[in-house]
């Protein structure tokens, strides 16, 4: 069975949470919410409660075959987290799927992947991926290799439908 490791920490973007998780769900992946702690309740922008599976530090990333970054503020704290970018660049070196929308670039921007790579996020977050070295394209989804970027909840179902097509 294919995995899904879901990084998320207080203030997730409740839609680009829980979209994807169910569309993966639906096409046979497990998915594991990983956050600080473990067993503990982790709020939405809008309060929407996501109580996670695992905490950053036990997460081994040959147990999954893709990672999905939700946006919202909760990338900005996950970005300050060295193990969080340490399995993101695990995740990238093993060319397994990294997929992440709106603010979640943020996380592959400190984890120092996206030199070169064509993606997308939300236009906010333009500046900061060009310039970590990112070619930004204003497009409902942007697939380059392993990493598979969109914008905003409105590109939602363009996105999980990518995740679920991939193909490594």
């Amino acid at each position: 069975m294919k995995s899904l490791l879901i990084f998320i920490h207080n203030q997730y973007q409740e839609l680009e949470l829980w979209y994807p998780k169910i569309r993966m769900e639906e096409a046979n992946y497990k998915t594991v919410v990983a956050a600080p702690e473990a067993q503990k309740i982790y709020e939405s922008k809008r309060g929407y409660p996501c109580k996670s599976d695992i905490a950053f530090k036990d997460v081994n990333v040959e147990d999954f075959s893709a990672l999905l970054i939700p946006g919202g503020f909760s990338p900005d704290a996950l970005r300050m987290d060295p193990k969080v970018l340490s399995l993101t660049k695990q995740f990238f070196d093993e060319k397994k799927m990294i997929a992440f929308i709106c603010h979640g670039g943020w996380v592959p921007i400190s984890a120092k992947i996206l030199k070169g790579k064509q993606v997308t996020g939300y236009i906010a977050i333009k500046d900061d991926l060009e310039n970590a070295g990112a070619i930004w394209k204003d497009e409902p989804v942007v697939i380059d290799g392993n990493l598979i970027s969109s914008r905003t909840p409105a590109d939602l179902h363009l996105f999980a439908k990518a995740m679920v097509d991939y193909r490594p």
